[in-house]
Formats: C-alpha cells, structure tokens, sequence
C-alpha cells in the first residue's frame, strides 16, 4: 500500500555529530517524483552548505530526528535561511525494518514528512534554547555540590564526629563555623561556642557530638572540601542571577508559578526555559506530561494492563518536577493531602511521581490562563493574617490608629 501524499516537496535530514544525510523528495506539476540526495560534513561551512542546499528545493516540509544535542546546530542553520525544520522523535520512526543506511534512513523520512504521519516535537523559542544552557549546568552543578557535601560528611563520620546526628544541617551557619572550627584544630569545648542560639540539640549531647578523633589527614582533605563546596555555592548564585536577569521580562509569568506551593522564583526560571511560554505548543497537558515522561505508561493488550511505567521524557523537567513534589509535600496543601493518601497504598517514590505529574498540570493551567493558584485545601491569605495579625495590631496601636487594649 503507497502511502498518501500531503505534500510535493519535502527534505528528510539524518543527522550525526560528523555528517548529515539529505534526502529530497520533489514532484513537478506533470506528477513525476524525483529523489535527490547528498551528504554534507558537520561544520559549519557544512551546514551552512546543507541550508542553501534545502532552501534551493523550497521545501514544503524539512524533517531530522532529535538525535542527542546534534540536530540544535544544523535546526540553527535552517533558522538562518528562514527555514523552521521539523524535529521528531526517533522512537517514532527507528522501528521500520530495511533502513540500515543513513541514506535509506533520510529517504525514509522524507517518505513519511511526505505522507503527513510525522508529528513534531516541542522545540522553545531562541532566547529559551539558549538559557536551557544556563539551567541545565546550574542543575548539574546542584548534584556535584550535594555530592561534595556528601563527602565532607563522610569524612567527618570517619573522623569520630557525630555532629550530624544532633545538627540536621551540618552546612548551615552554624553547621559550617564548627566544621571550620574542627579544621583549625580548636577543641571541641571551643566549637561549642559557635553553637549559637537556634540550635535545639542539648549542649551535652553537641559537645560528644564533637569529640572525635580527626588527623591531619581528615583536616586537609574537609579543608579542600568546604573550600570547593564555598566556591560551589557562589558559582550556583551567579547563575541564580544572570538566568533571573535575563528573564526579567517574564517576571509576571515567573510570579504565577510561585504561587504554587513547593516553586521558588529559581525553580519556575528552571521550569520556564524547558516548556516555554506558549502552552499551544503541546495542546493539551496530557501531551506535556507525556514529552516530560511524568505520566502513567500505556501498555494494554487484549484488555489487561501491563506496565505503568513512566517513559523516557525530558529529565530535567522530571528532576525538578520531582523536587517540587518533595517540597509541596512538606507544606499545607492540597498536594499534601494527596500525598499522603498516595504514600499509604503506593509508597513514596509512586506518590512523589504522583504529585509531580499534578503539579505539572497546574503549572500548564495557570500559564494558559494566566490566573494564580488557588488551593482547594488552604486559604493562604487566611494563614497569612492569623501569622501577621498580632504584629499589625501592635504597630497600628503604637502609632495611634487604633486604641491601645486596656
């Protein structure tokens, strides 16, 4: 069976770090198909070729699979000569038997560009490709850093120092003058000292929390730790800034998504730059969650479910999803109450899941509708009077606004 034709000319892009295969398919106006193909090199002068190669055939429709990081430079390319390519998903199209050459794999594109049955994948405008950039690495240094932390308190416990058994942050300020106190070799007597105020743990138990055994060895290596692990944290708040400055424009969209509970300002620029501003992009949120891969799998035959096993999707969007699950889960919410009930019949990592899949589908509606959060569970104005009352009493009283209580 041939399949049908929705379109005259197409180009079928097979794309590799070091060459790019092009199949044109072209029908004149007599009805006679003719396929031209050529392969071009990854450079640049390569792909500016290819561009001008695509253009000459005025392609209807140009088609390459998202094939790691290599289609961004040659989609570039084509944005240059004013040419929008279709990038799809290579799991749709991997599955067809015979195409073991890039040139049948770029005719097998083009093919199926040509009959209609490709559907695009989600590509952001410009500016968000390139702060993805941004986003990513700054989430990339987020792990190295929980893995150095990791490491000083390793070291620690290797040490004899049991000072996270009675301090639940041992990088807090206090947590990290007594570990910078322990490096300078004061004596445990000393480190109590910079205990400060807030912390709760009995004195008793701090001060045999800080008796160790910790050799010059330990000192060195926590030394070269917690220097890396300063130099970390202000790395992670330079692009904290430069991602918030560059999307100032965003700032009302960026407010909405803070009212969510479980997103800060950070968390919403990381979300923004990986789905974008324009929710039509998906059509449904159904769509979004299954791009993510936060969504219960399809897998049903002859009327029995399988596997509900989430697909692969976008990972980052996953990890903060994830992350807002967690935080959200510690707050009184909604997404609290649903937590809950999920964590008792499907455990914790299920339940997170969960309500990182809801989350996403609020965060879809409010930007579609550019409304805030409105909790079904919690009256956030409510709490935040009864928190707030007494102090506003007190300072209308004390400047005459309202009589003071007798």
């Amino acid at each position: 069976m041939e399949l049908a034709k929705l379109y005259k000319r197409v180009v079928g892009l097979d794309v590799h770090q070091a060459k790019i295969t092009a199949c044109a398919i072209t029908e004149d106006e007599a009805g006679q198909t003719s396929v031209e193909l050529a392969e071009f090199g990854g450079f640049k002068r390569d792909r500016q070729a290819m561009a001008q190669w695509v253009a000459a055939h005025g392609a209807e429709m140009v088609v390459m699979e998202s094939t790691g990081i290599y289609w961004k430079s040659p989609h570039a390319a084509l944005e240059q000569v004013g040419i929008v390519a279709t990038v799809v998903n290579a799991r749709h199209v991997k599955t067809v038997p015979g195409r073991k050459t890039d040139w049948a794999d770029a005719q097998w594109l083009a093919m199926l560009a040509r009959a209609g049955m490709l559907r695009a994948s989600f590509v952001p405008p410009a500016q968000f490709r390139a702060l993805r950039h941004v986003g990513r690495q700054r989430q990339q240094l987020i792990g190295i850093l929980s893995s150095e932390k990791n490491r000083v308190h390793k070291i620690l416990s290797d040490g004899g120092i049991r000072l996270s058994v009675v301090v639940s942050d041992i990088h807090g300020v206090a947590g990290r003058a007594m570990v910078k106190a322990l490096i300078a070799e004061h004596s445990p007597a000393e480190v109590l000292m910079l205990a400060g105020n807030r912390l709760k743990a009995d004195r008793t138990e701090l001060l045999d929390a800080l008796d160790g055994e910790l050799t010059a060895d330990h000192r060195f290596v926590l030394h070269e730790l917690i220097a890396h692990v300063e130099e970390l944290e202000r790395r992670i708040d330079r692009f904290d800034q430069y991602l918030l400055d560059q999307l100032a424009s965003y700032r009302s969209m960026l407010a909405l998504m803070q009212t969510i509970p479980g997103i800060d300002a950070v968390g919403a620029a990381l979300l923004l730059v990986e789905i974008g501003n324009d929710m039509s992009a998906f059509g449904s949120v159904d769509r979004l969650a299954s791009w993510v891969g936060i969504c219960p799998g399809n897998n049903e035959s002859a009327g029995k479910r399988k596997t509900g096993r989430i697909r692969k999707g976008n990972p980052w969007v996953r990890r903060l999803l994830c992350q807002f699950a967690h935080a959200a889960s510690r707050t009184r919410c909604a997404f609290k109450s649903k937590f809950e009930a999920l964590r008792l019949r499907r455990g914790h990592k299920r339940a997170i899941v969960a309500i990182a899949h809801k989350i996403l589908k609020t965060v879809f509606l409010l930007i579609s509708r550019q409304t805030h959060y409105r909790d079904s569970a919690t009256d956030f104005e409510a709490l935040s009077v009864a928190r707030n009352a007494p102090r506003w009493l007190k300072m209308l009283q004390k400047h005459g606004f309202i009589p003071a209580a007798a």
